[in-house]
């Protein structure tokens, strides 16, 4: 059973997506708010604050993990049910958190909580793209990305307040009953569609290598190692600057996300390739100028947000870029696979960072992440436009030159496919994709 494609020129169905926005909100809330809080929870669990801090570690390296098996194991799920169970077990994950006073059951939920998140994350962007047409496909994706943004920028900062109010277990409470709030919201508001029938899925070794998505998982591998450089020690790069005001800093970054990626919203449908590779040139002019001139505070804000613009809305247009390459057939797959290569990217450009950190000090962070980052532009540039041949007459005759002509057996096909019959999704490279 397939479900019919939305008609061209329908309206955005806001609630729908709003719902999966803000199931990626609760999602990145789970995961980072114990990075908050370490003081507040070392004491009730009788740990150090270190393996607190391992709270995050276990669900990054669980979501690492998980992403790829599990989505290709439940790919023949329907998928509101297997997004519905993802976010019941946020809920579960996030109430054992705010209930236990035992490390070892707080790290378990935490790796729970990590398998959801690997597992949804493979599916957000191809959901969007499966509820609108594909004229709308960049806008949609941009919309549920956004809770992304929001998060990082305002939910972390609104939930260690809230945990200062009245104490970090009810704020994991308050995490909960989010979660089975988004549940309720996507039963109501986000449409069923089925799991992939088994004769029509792709293996994933023929998914990974599919036209376009080689470059796209590239580009997404040196663009977060590149970010990671910097992003991950802002604190001591802005020390060295002469400011110190990291706090400032990372306000006016998260701020400029949330422009980033309303403006990417306005521009992914018409002019993706051309916005994508302003975005990389922007973050490499940024590192060049933090290279160089960041010792003046206004040179080192004004570089800061400009970088928080690009950088906002990058995730949306490589997103977008591997749904196109993949079909929002293979999407979860496809995203499985960029969910395990952002995990990569954001562990090993940490620890790049740090490397440069140790080894010649925070002027050395702008250097070390701007070769990264203009390797992800190279990609993007000469990426070369080719040519995915169909199987078939339809093929055949899609490639063959004007002057020659069809065969007749060509021309009067003596078959016709029948309706239940599957034709290979047409696939688009990365240059394709980001006309």
């Amino acid at each position: 059973m397939t479900t019919a494609s939305p008609a061209k020129g329908t309206a955005l169905p806001w609630s729908g997506l709003l719902a999966l926005s803000t199931a990626a909100f609760t999602a990145v809330l789970t995961e980072l708010l114990p990075a908050g809080l370490l003081p507040r929870m070392a004491p009730a669990l009788g740990v150090s604050e270190a393996r607190v801090g391992f709270l995050v570690t276990g669900y990054a390296v669980a979501s690492f993990l998980a992403a790829i098996p599990v989505t290709a194991t439940l790919r023949g799920l329907p998928r509101r049910p297997v997004l519905i169970g993802t976010l019941l077990g946020f809920a579960c994950a996030d109430a054992v958190v705010a209930l236990s006073s035992s490390y070892a059951v707080t790290f378990g939920a935490r790796l729970l909580a990590g398998v959801m998140g690997g597992t949804m994350w493979a599916m957000l962007a191809g959901y969007a793209a499966r509820m609108v047409p594909a004229e709308r496909r960049g806008r949609a994706i941009a919309i549920v990305l956004a809770g992304i943004t929001l998060a990082l920028s305002l939910g972390i900062p609104a939930g260690t307040a809230l945990a200062d109010a009245i104490g970090w277990r009810p704020a994991f409470g308050t995490l909960t009953g989010l979660a089975l709030l988004v549940v309720a919201w996507i039963r109501r508001r986000v449409p069923a569609f089925p799991g992939e029938l088994p004769g029509a899925r792709v293996p994933l070794r023929r998914v990974a290598v599919l036209p376009g998505i080689p470059a796209v998982l590239s580009v997404t591998l040196f663009l977060l190692l590149g970010h990671q450089v910097m992003y991950t020690y802002v604190a001591p790069f802005t020390a060295h600057t002469g400011y110190g005001r990291t706090d400032v800093v990372l306000l006016v970054f998260g701020a400029a996300t949330v422009v980033g990626i309303w403006a990417t919203g306005a521009l992914v449908d018409r002019w993706a390739r051309p916005t994508l590779l302003g975005a990389l040139t922007l973050i490499v002019t940024v590192m060049c100028v933090l290279a160089l001139f960041a010792d003046s505070p206004a040179v080192l804000l004004t570089s800061v947000a400009v970088w928080g613009v690009a950088f906002g809305g990058a995730p949306t247009l490589i997103q977008t870029a591997l749904v196109d390459a993949s079909g929002p057939q293979h999407a979860d797959v496809a995203t499985s696979l960029q969910t395990t290569v952002y995990n990569a990217g954001i562990a090993g450009g940490s620890f790049t960072g740090g490397l440069a950190l140790s080894g010649w000090g925070a002027g050395a962070l702008p250097w070390t992440a701007l070769p990264l980052v203009a390797i992800a532009l190279t990609v993007v540039s000469l990426d070369r436009r080719h040519k995915h041949p169909q199987g078939g007459a339809r093929g055949a005759a899609r490639h063959r030159r004007p002057h020659q002509s069809a065969p007749r057996a060509a021309a009067r096909p003596t078959h016709r496919p029948r309706p239940t019959e599957r034709r290979r999704p047409r696939v688009r490279p990365l240059r394709t994709a980001l006309r």
